[in-house]
C-alpha cells in the first residue's frame, strides 16, 4: 500500500485521504488514535477531549509560540470511528478489521485548498510515528518544526499535484 497521501476534493470540499494496513487489531489502534497519553507519541498537537458527539476538544502544542486551537467531536462510534473538527479543519479516523490487523483510513478535510502540501507532509511523518508507536518502538512525536525530511515530503506531495501555498513553520 502507498504510505503516500492522496489530494482530492469531497464533496466539494479538498482534503487529503492516507490508508494503512496495520498489522495491530482494531481495539489497539482505537487506543492509539483516541487516548490523549497514546496521542502524545504520534499526534502533533496534545488533545483533551471529551469523548462523544458534541464534546469538546482542546489542541495544546508542545512549541508554545503555536496557538491553543479547539475543536468538537462530530463522530464517535467505538472502535471505528472518530471525527471532530480542529479550529475550521476537520478530520475523520476510520478502522475496520482486516486479517489479524486493521485498515486505516485517514481523511483531513482542509480549511484551504493551500494547505495540501503542508499538512500532507506533517500527517505522513505523524503516521509513521503512529506505526512506530503500535510497534513498541520510542515514537518521540512528530515536531512542529520545518525538518529535512518535512521539506522533502513537501516537494514529493508538490510533484504528486498537492496544492501549495501555506506558510511553513520555521
Amino acid at each position: 500500500m502507498d504510505p503516500y497521501g492522496t489530494y482530492e476534493e469531497i464533496d466539494g470540499r479538498p482534503a487529503l485521504r492516507f490508508e494503512r494496513r496495520l498489522t495491530h487489531p482494531v481495539e489497539r489502534v482505537w487506543r492509539a488514535v483516541t487516548d490523549p497519553g497514546e496521542l502524545s507519541h504520534w499526534f502533533p498537537a496534545r488533545m483533551d477531549a471529551d469523548l462523544h458527539p458534541g464534546g469538546h476538544i482542546t489542541f495544546t502544542f508542545p512549541d508554545a509560540d503555536m496557538p491553543l486551537t479547539e475543536g468538537e467531536v462530530k463522530e464517535f462510534d467505538p472502535p471505528s470511528l472518530f471525527e471532530f473538527t480542529w479550529g475550521d479543519d476537520r478530520l475523520r479516523i476510520e478502522l475496520e478489521p482486516a486479517g489479524q490487523g486493521c485498515l486505516l483510513r485517514f481523511t483531513h478535510f482542509l480549511a484551504e485548498r493551500d494547505q495540501a502540501a503542508r499538512d500532507a507532509s506533517g500527517w505522513h511523518v505523524c503516521l509513521a510515528e503512529l506505526d512506530k508507536h503500535l510497534a513498541g518502538e520510542h515514537a518521540t512525536g512528530p515536531g512542529t518544526e520545518m525538518t529535512d525530511e518535512l521539506r522533502e515530503l513537501y516537494a514529493e506531495y508538490e510533484q504528486r499535484g498537492a496544492p501549495t501555498g501555506a506558510p511553513m513553520p520555521s
